[in-house]
């Protein structure tokens, strides 16, 4: 259960920091027994049964920085916790405690697309998640035309998002975020998504957020562009971060830790 440790606000820090995230915690309760119908679990509750369940600690005591135009790296295995950091530093997940300070717009290229509505078009859908993402009717029309160009759907902004493919939606909702221009940005594993055109595209565009002196948390398997792009980085595993500091040494233990495992 949450509670009153847990702050996420925009703070105007007194240091060089952009993000600061302390003592970081978050649970998640599994049950071992799976109710298939509502009647049932009421049946069960009224009936004095107790349901089990196991808690996986999907982070814990989480702490660490960044700085004001640093592209700072998330790494580690599957399932040991990046993306439920990212997703709360995005606002999306509540943890149990810890604090997390941000400086500045953020936005989260976490799962590409959501906030999007089949229904409707792609040029109301632009208007709509240009919304989510912040932006006033005003900022998303002088950006409209920009957002297609960028994600070469000028053809198909009157079809309807049911009628798209996967690819074509991501490169749209790509396209509407980049659009925000954020000071914090939130990458995990966008630039594996997409065709090989895209995903180039999608690269040089973070590059040239960068060289804006913008700041990115990036997760990614990808450990030659974690290397490319960041000084520093963590290594969560098992829900802590077991190493930061310096990217290639980090990366070093990462690969240890593949080798173990293997």
């Amino acid at each position: 259960m949450a509670n009153n440790r847990y702050t996420l606000k925009k703070k105007n820090l007194d240091n060089n920091n952009a993000i600061e995230v302390d003592h970081l915690s978050k649970q998640f309760r599994i049950p071992h027994e799976r109710k298939i119908t509502v009647y049932q679990h009421l049946a069960g509750l009224i009936g004095g049964g107790s349901y089990s369940y196991e808690v996986f600690n999907a982070l814990q005591d989480i702490s660490f920085t960044v700085e004001h135009g640093e592209t700072f790296g998330v790494i580690g295995p599957n399932g040991s916790g990046k993306s439920t950091l990212l997703k709360i530093l995005a606002g999306v997940l509540y943890p149990d405690s810890g604090t997390v300070h941000l400086n500045g717009k953020i936005a989260p290229f976490l799962e590409l697309g959501v906030g999007f509505t089949p229904d409707l078009t792609a040029k109301e859908n632009i208007y709509l998640y240009g919304a989510i993402m912040g932006l006033s009717k005003k900022e998303i029309a002088s950006k409209y035309d920009e957002i297609l160009d960028f994600a070469e759907l000028k053809r198909f902004e009157n079809m309807k998002l049911k009628n798209f493919s996967s690819g074509m939606t991501v490169r749209l909702a790509f396209s509407t975020a980049i659009q925000t221009d954020p000071d914090i940005l939130l990458v995990d594993e966008v630039l594996a998504v997409g065709d090989e055109s895209f995903q180039r595209k999608c690269g040089e565009k973070i590059d040239e957020i960068r060289e804006a002196g913008k700041t990115i948390i990036l997760v990614s398997h990808a450990m030659g562009t974690v290397q490319e792009l960041c000084e520093r980085c963590i290594l969560i595993h098992g829900g802590k971060i077991i190493e930061s500091g310096e990217t290639e040494r980090v990366v070093e233990r990462y690969h240890s830790l593949s080798k173990v495992k293997a």
